[in-house]
């Protein structure tokens, strides 16, 4: 199972990659940095998911959500494969995590509670027609509670069919 880690800093760079599994100019490195200075690269592929398919660009402020349990280079700044791509806005939240049967994340920070306004979509766009219960997660979300787990009504929900 996917156990996702992230980092959040400004895009400070972005290049075209070779890779053999794509046609040239189809993957490219987002290098970016965060408040301390420190550095990670993204692989952001034709496979990695870009909430709400947002242009990300020099300046910009972006997560990229990886696989924490995939074996990795040791390099520094580490160069993650994104699995996940959020161009960050100050108007809203964004989880991406497993969430169980009760609708509560893998970490146990964030408890959702859907409604009829919730848009619940599949990477794709369409709609997802089952429970979101026990998949992974893109949530996006405005006001929660400060209980543990914090409680959120999202405003949509991006189900990771993997």
């Amino acid at each position: 199972m996917i156990s996702f880690g992230s980092f959040t800093g400004r895009v400070i760079g972005i290049q075209n990659v070779a890779s053999g599994d794509f046609r040239d100019g189809c993957v490219q490195m987002f290098e970016l940095q965060n408040e301390e200075g420190v550095l990670a690269r993204f692989i952001v592929s034709p496979d990695t998911y870009v909430l709400n398919q947002e242009m990300m660009a020099v300046g910009d402020i972006v997560t990229g959500y990886y696989d924490a349990n995939a074996p990795m280079i040791m390099i520094y700044p580490p160069q993650y494969p994104a699995l996940v791509m959020v161009k960050e806005h100050a108007d809203r939240q964004v989880k991406v995590s497993y969430f169980d049967t009760q609708l509560v994340s893998e970490d146990n920070w964030l408890a959702l509670n859907l409604d009829f306004s919730t848009q619940i979509v599949t990477t794709n766009g369409q709609a997802f027609m089952e429970d979101p219960a026990g998949h992974h997660l893109v949530v996006v979300y405005g006001p929660s509670t400060k209980s543990i787990p914090a409680q959120t009504t999202p405003y949509q929900i991006v189900v990771l069919c993997q």
